[in-house]
């Protein structure tokens, strides 16, 4: 029997190697128990490769954050940067001097006043407008997108690329390893003989070997000129054109900004560019002086391994805290952690309107499950959940009283706040977040609630699924 012994010693070692390198995060320490326990082997040699390590966090950390030291100062003298609550146009800022300065302390990136903000709402109308950007082109294009597809509309893209690096503009292209693993060579080849240059961040094998494969770039980033930028939820491809036989219309977000802002989105670009290329390039002319032709006042926000805050959730959480009157939440995957889930509950119990969108058709069955196991719970605290029914929504959009509202990359899920590369724009004026309002209404008219006591009702194998995902969502 000394064999069991063995196996008994090995067990636990692999269980105490986890609960020691997890300490900090129990809820991920679950997460990678129960796949140990139903893979005993495999779930430890998954988890070895798969799970974060400290010691690579610190090195991109650093090579991250090195790109916007370097142009720091220039970006303070050109851009209208808000350093005070009292420049902030909103008055409901008036009494949010704690809100104020966790933006202003959680982020590299400030709270600039010299914007103007298109929203985009589906596909059509945002690959039209990226395009038409990309057309007047003169200097450069940076285009960053988790997935890039080889299909009718990414070669829509390619054929603009191509054209604008032959006239001599700079293109240069971030695609995800993972997300876009589907890009073929041939594609990639094509663009990079024209004079595109395209890398690959953490490509799954590479990331594999270095055990970084869990650091997904989910960001989506269009720059061109320094001027112009774009930001959101739609990757390149036909299922956001409503092409996709399964899911139908693709409602989605994305925005257009012209100002200061875009400074720092191209910070973001050129740092994700270093990890991605190896190339340093911050050349002063890529943040060229702009006439500002807005007021509005806009925050991008960053997050991933390379920031020494969540900075997209610990922004939730904070604006969550504050909220006395409404908080309504678009996102195709929710699964948040402990301290955003408390937050809301608590804002519901509290008399604040807490409404929550998300889709009835999904991409991910296992995410969906995850998502639901939330569901019953927090409709028991006053919270209100819809299901979209017009397609699949796909759109990440926060707006939090009249307070603040958000665009961008993150889903409300433990991936997107702890794991992925994110971006969010955060958007202080009333023009914005009343046209935000006006499309979540639109939503709403096009979701059904859910029922509580219907819900409750779910057949028992259904909660057991959902159960058991919830488990594993730290790891989704």
């Amino acid at each position: 029997m000394w064999w069991l012994a063995l196996v008994l010693i090995a067990f636990i070692f692999q269980i105490a190697t986890i609960l020691i390198l997890e300490f900090r995060n129990p809820s991920k320490a679950v997460a990678w128990m129960v796949i140990l326990f139903l893979f005993p082997v495999i779930g430890f040699i998954l988890y070895y490769f798969v799970a974060q390590d400290y010691k690579k966090r610190r090195k991109l950390r650093r090579r991250g954050s090195r790109v916007f030291q370097e142009i720091r100062a220039k970006l303070w003298q050109q851009a209208a940067i808000i350093e005070s609550i009292e420049e902030m146009g909103n008055p409901d800022y008036r009494h949010q001097e704690r809100l104020f300065g966790l933006l202003t302390h959680i982020s590299e990136s400030p709270i600039t006043g010299c914007n103007e903000t298109k929203v985009l709402t589906d596909g059509e109308k945002t690959f039209a407008a990226m395009l038409a950007a990309m057309e007047q082109a003169r200097d450069h294009i940076h285009m960053e997108s988790y997935i890039f597809r080889a299909d009718g509309i990414g070669q829509s893209f390619k054929r603009m690329m191509l054209r604008k690096a032959g006239e001599g503009v700079k293109v240069r292209l971030i695609c995800d390893g993972l997300g876009s693993y589907q890009l073929n060579s041939s594609f990639v080849k094509e663009l990079q003989d024209g004079g595109v240059e395209v890398y690959f961040f953490l490509p799954p094998l590479i990331a594999t070997l270095d055990r970084r494969v869990n650091y997904r770039n989910h960001r989506k980033i269009l720059v061109v000129d320094g001027t112009v930028g774009f930001v959101g939820g739609l990757n390149v491809g036909d299922e956001y054109l409503g092409l996709d036989g399964k899911l139908g219309f693709w409602r989605d977000t994305h925005l257009q900004i012209s100002g200061d802002a875009v400074y720092f989105l191209q910070n973001a670009f050129l740092a994700d560019w270093r990890l991605a290329s190896g190339q340093r390039v911050n050349h002063p002319e890529l943040y060229p002086q702009h006439h500002c032709r807005g007021s509005e006042q806009v925050q991008i926000l960053t997050s991933g391994p390379d920031q020494h805050w969540d900075a997209i959730q610990e922004m939730c959480f904070g604006a969550i805290a504050v909220a006395k009157r409404r908080i309504w939440i678009t996102s195709p995957y929710f699964i948040p952690d402990p301290s955003i889930y408390n937050a809301i509950k608590t804002a519901a119990v509290s008399g604040v309107e807490v409404n929550i969108i998300i889709p009835h058709e999904s991409d991910s069955r296992i995410v969906k499950l995850a998502s639901l196991s939330y569901v019953e719970e927090l409709l028991q605290s006053g919270v209100k959940f819809y299901q979209y029914e017009k397609g699949f929504i796909h759109a990440k959009v926060m707006i939090v009283d009249d307070l603040l509202a958000t665009v961008g990359t993150a889903n409300m899920d433990m991936r997107s706040f702890f794991c992925n590369f994110e971006m969010t724009a955060i958007l202080f004026d009333q023009a914005p977040i009343s046209r935000l309002s006006e499309d979540f209404l639109r939503d709403l008219a096009e979701s059904r609630a859910i029922d509580l006591k219907a819900f409750a009702r779910r057949p028992k194998l259904q909660r057991g699924l959902e159960l058991l995902c919830r488990l594993l969502s730290p790891l989704l």
